[in-house]
C-alpha cells in the first residue's frame, strides 16, 4: 500500500473541493484548478478531508494511487499559498523585463526573446532574478523549464539562465600552448 496514497489531504478553510464525472475541482483564494482523475483510483471528499483509494493491487493502480494524492495536495496548496520559481540570469548584457503578460529577454542572441507567459503564470524581475508565480505547480515548472531552455547555463563562464538553487559544475578552459 502506498504510504503517500493512504494519507488524507486536509482541506483548509476557504477552499472548496468538488467532484463530478471523473474530475476534481479545487477552488480557493488564489484561483481554481481542475484535473481529470484516472479510472483506476477513486477520490472521496469526507468532512474536511480528501481521501484517495485504489480499486486493485495491479502495478498501474498502485502507481497512480500515490500520484493522484500528491496531485490533489499540490492543487490544495496552490490555491491557498501558491508556488514560485526563481531563475537567475548571468552574463554581460543579459537582461529581462516584464511587459504585460510577456517576458522580454536579451540573452546574447542577435534578436530579443519575447516569451508569452501562459495564462495563470505571472513574472516579476528584480535585477537579474526572474520570479515566476502560479497556483498550478505543473504549469509553473513547465514555464520555468521553457525560460531556462532559451539559454541554458554553460560550464565555462556560467553564462545563461539557471534556477536560483542550481549549481553549475564549472570546467577549466584551455591553458594555452606550453
Amino acid at each position: 500500500m502506498s504510504r503517500i496514497g493512504k494519507k488524507a489531504v486536509t482541506i483548509p478553510s476557504g477552499v472548496t473541493v468538488t467532484l463530478k464525472e471523473g474530475q476534481i475541482a479545487v477552488k480557493g483564494p488564489k484561483g481554481e484548478l481542475k484535473r481529470q482523475i484516472p479510472d483506476l483510483v477513486t477520490v472521496k471528499v469526507e468532512k474536511a478531508q480528501v481521501m484517495v483509494e485504489r480499486g486493485g493491487d495491479e502495478p498501474a493502480t498502485r502507481a497512480r494511487h500515490g500520484l493522484v494524492r500528491a496531485l490533489v495536495q499540490n492543487m490544495v496548496d496552490g490555491v491557498t499559498k501558491g508556488f514560485e520559481r526563481k531563475l537567475e540570469i548571468n552574463g554581460v548584457g543579459y537582461k529581462a523585463e516584464v511587459a504585460g503578460d510577456k517576458l522580454n529577454m536579451t540573452l546574447g542572441f542577435a534578436h530579443p526573446i519575447n516569451y508569452q507567459l501562459p495564462k495563470g503564470v505571472t513574472a516579476k524581475v528584480e535585477k537579474n532574478v526572474v520570479t515566476l508565480t502560479s497556483s498550478d505547480r505543473e504549469l509553473l515548472g513547465q514555464t520555468a523549464a521553457k525560460v531556462r531552455s532559451f539559454r541554458p547555463p554553460e560550464p565555462y563562464k556560467g553564462k545563461g539562465v539557471k534556477y536560483i538553487e542550481e549549481t553549475i559544475k564549472r570546467k577549466v578552459g584551455k591553458t594555452g600552448a606550453a
